[in-house]
């Protein structure tokens, strides 16, 4: 089961910025914070998103394949993360819809270049 994801960044308060408004959408809050990483829960025990500066030192960079999905809820809260993720100056990989039987998400990409998904399963749309 997942523990956490970590994402690297270039600016971690810019990073902390756009991640504060966004994940507080979904009812997360920081759970740790210090000079080199964030970390957003929505209690403990569950599954945790984090960014930080690489721990090599090196430029952070986005991996190919890689994207972190995150549980809308519903669909009214999937579209207003999107559209949120665009408003914090994300950009857009997917305009909210239906994507196959069952499952309504929408794509984009954080400050960082970081592939992120909100969904719900289940949705009648």
């Amino acid at each position: 089961m997942i523990g956490y994801i970590m994402l690297g960044s270039g600016d971690l308060t810019a990073a902390g910025a756009f991640y504060d408004a966004l994940l507080g959408e979904l009812g997360a809050t920081r759970f740790v914070s210090n000079d080199r990483m964030i970390i957003w829960g929505t209690e403990p025990g569950a599954p945790m998103l984090a960014v930080c500066t690489p721990y090599d030192q090196e430029p952070a960079s986005v991996g190919n394949g890689s994207m972190v999905s995150l549980n809308g809820g519903d669909e009214d809260r999937v579209r207003n993360v999107h559209r949120l993720a665009l408003e914090l100056g994300g950009s857009n990989e997917g305009d909210p819809g239906p994507r196959g039987q069952g499952f309504f998400g929408a794509y984009f990409r954080d400050l960082d270049g970081h592939k992120l998904c909100v969904f719900v399963m289940g949705a009648g749309s």
